[in-house]
């Protein structure tokens, strides 16, 4: 398995036979280098979105009518877009599965908001989410944007993560201190790689707490489009 982190919330997840790209941001993106676009994108299978928000879906559209793949997200949002492209669209919702491929991937809670710009205002898409995503005996929680959850004990019990993406700079979301106090109550993971931190200067620039809160636990601070092998 590879997980490469395209910066902020966005990532490229190589599992059993797909090639899902996670969140991606491209245009806008100040920490993803515009010339690698291609690199980045390349052998993509899927499209998986938490959310309506810009940084994580306003790219899916261009990239899945461009690599012929079907866009991953919760019905509302793909509803929406199947109104107004022509790709595939895989809609499903919290508690529900979908088979990537060979890689199960299950909607899980996320508590945050929704929304995508249009030109006569904000437009709902559907609440929030987060995913676990089974393959090659391992199960990653890409929690979304989102707070900590009284849900995130179930959560931790039922699919047992051993990998978490989890968001950590603060402001919009959890921060460092909120994440890693979650990722030692709910969960028993072996691997922690943070992200939607370091992009702009209002977000948190570094994962140290977390690595000294977290002991006993990987956590790999990722830099952009060096891929992390497990």
């Amino acid at each position: 398995m590879k997980i490469t982190w395209l910066g902020h919330a966005s990532f490229r997840i190589e599992i059993e036979d797909a090639v899902i790209l996670l969140d991606p941001w491209f245009e806008g993106n100040p920490m993803f280098p515009p010339e690698r676009r291609a690199e980045a994108i390349a052998g993509a299978t899927h499209v998986l979105v938490t959310h309506g928000h810009s940084d994580h879906a306003t790219d899916a559209p261009a990239i899945c009518e461009e690599l012929g793949i079907p866009a991953v997200a919760i019905y509302d949002l793909t509803q929406w877009w199947a109104s107004r492209y022509d790709f595939e669209t895989i809609g499903f919702n919290k508690g529900g599965t979908v088979r990537l491929g060979k890689v199960a991937v299950t909607m899980v809670n996320a508590t945050h908001s929704s929304a995508t710009q249009t030109a006569n205002g904000p437009v709902y898409t559907g609440a929030e989410s987060g995913y676990m995503i089974a393959g090659e005996d391992h199960v990653i929680y890409a929690t979304g944007d989102t707070d900590i959850m009284a849900d995130m004990e179930w959560m931790g019990e039922v699919h047992n993560p051993d990998i978490g993406l989890l968001c950590a700079g603060g402001h919009f979301t959890m921060d460092m201190a909120r994440a890693s106090y979650a990722a030692r109550k709910y969960f028993n993971f072996r691997t922690v790689i943070p992200c939607h931190y370091r992009t702009f200067p209002l977000l948190e620039q570094s994962a140290a707490l977390m690595k000294e809160v977290l002991t006993g636990v990987d956590v790999i601070e990722p830099e952009v489009l060096q891929p992390i092998e497990i």
